[in-house]
């Protein structure tokens, strides 16, 4: 079975030295099969996030560098690596509800989940 995947580039801007670049356009995979989403930053505090948005719904947080959404534990991770300014999310074992918007964001203040 093949599965879509829709990713949108997002270049949210908080200061000139501050920005996330995404990868943009449309991925097909297989189900069950491992896909990796690219982000990558310029920024000296990066405070990263990912979020997957389903059609005509709210973004739902996923993860950012300090904890990941336990719904999302299983089969997501992301890490961020300060060397080569990235902060991928992989998505294992594929399945057709992970088919989404997927994005990357970034904040200025690092945020706390309560």
């Amino acid at each position: 079975m093949l599965m879509t995947y829709f990713f949108l580039s997002i270049f949210p801007v908080s200061s000139a030295q501050d920005r996330i670049e995404q990868s943009s356009g449309e991925m097909t995979e297989s189900e069950g099969a491992q896909v990796i989403l690219m982000c990558n930053y310029t920024t000296t505090n990066p405070y990263l996030f990912w979020y997957k948005q389903l059609p005509n719904r709210s973004p739902t947080f996923i993860q950012n560098q300090y904890t990941t959404e336990p719904d999302f534990k299983k089969r997501f991770s992301a890490t961020l690596d300060s060397t080569s300014r990235t902060f991928p999310l992989t998505i294992k074992n594929l399945r057709v509800s992970d088919s989404a918007v997927y994005y990357c964001a970034l904040s200025e203040y690092e945020l706390y989940k309560i």
